[in-house]
């Protein structure tokens, strides 16, 4: 087939075994690193420590698109343990895992506060409304459907040192939005559930039901000055403008952040109503 000249035949038969043997040294290589890699992931999850199983549970969000890794996590909802419980929901939701979802709303039904968040906030990501329940029953402490919440989930959103807690311990991954500066994070204490409370309101804004609306309204003349800004912000994005003058009240807010952020609310709120009217003509 070559000429054997200079060597060029040998050359060229080597470079094309090479080429064909390469790829089966790599992956003879890299199973058994595979294997190591499953068995350590398997190893912490079946492990007595809970925290250890929290831990592997929480990294397969990973691995979307992976059946092992969502049989994994799938497990973890299961547990004894809420944090791992906890952990299986968010990894969940992390690889989109869109077949796990009756798993993920069951969840909503746990007994702990934080289990509860994450298969919400799984949910959330995956754009299924069932979130929204949860969200509305947090900042409201009722459910939308009104048949009431169950009596542990309703202990559970009442108790102010088990929320607040939460709040404190997640840290600034629920204050709603960078714009509350310092002074939202100094205000979190161990014994306040508004850090909560403001992260349900803020992701209610995507919410279309009318009854999240009013549920925001309110909220914007919450006690906790951190609920008010996340409600105001959230009606703000929501672009309703029929909500604009209900909250015009908030203008004159002691807290400088409220009144700032209903005086720009009330701008934006009249800016969708203006389009609004414009986008109409330009159609007639």
């Amino acid at each position: 087939m070559f000429r054997d000249r200079s060597g060029s035949r040998f050359m060229l038969t080597a470079a094309c075994a090479l080429l064909l043997w390469g790829p089966c040294v790599r992956s003879s290589f890299a199973q058994p690193q595979i294997d190591k890699a499953w068995g350590i992931l398997n190893g912490a999850a079946g492990d007595s420590n809970a925290d250890k199983r929290a831990g592997a549970t929480s990294v397969l969000g990973l691995l979307p698109k992976d059946a092992k890794a969502q049989e994994l996590a799938e497990k973890g909802l299961k547990d004894e343990k809420p944090q791992v419980r906890a952990a299986a929901a968010e990894a969940l939701g992390a690889m989109h895992a869109m077949s796990a979802v009756p798993l993920l709303k069951a969840a909503i039904q746990d007994k702990d506060v934080t289990v509860v968040l994450a298969a919400a906030h799984a949910l959330y990501v995956m754009k299924v409304p069932a979130a929204y329940e949860v969200y509305y029953a947090v900042l409201t402490g009722e459910k939308k459907s009104g048949n009431g919440l169950m009596a542990d989930q309703k202990k559970m959103l009442s108790d102010p040192k088990k929320m607040g807690q939460l709040g404190f311990e997640v840290g600034i991954g629920f204050i709603p939005f960078a714009g509350l500066g310092i002074g939202a994070i100094n205000a979190i204490t161990k014994d306040d559930a508004s850090p909560v409370r403001a992260a349900a309101a803020k992701l209610l804004a995507t919410d279309p039901d009318p009854k999240s609306g009013e549920a925001l309204v309110n909220a914007a003349f919450d006690k906790s000055w951190i609920v008010r800004a996340a409600a105001l912000a959230a009606i703000a994005q929501r672009g309703d403008y029929t909500l604009g003058p209900r909250i015009e009240a908030d203008m004159d807010y002691e807290k400088e952040q409220v009144s700032y952020l209903a005086a720009a609310t009330v701008i934006r709120l009249q800016d969708v109503r203006t389009s609004s009217k414009t986008g109409a003509k330009n159609i007639k």
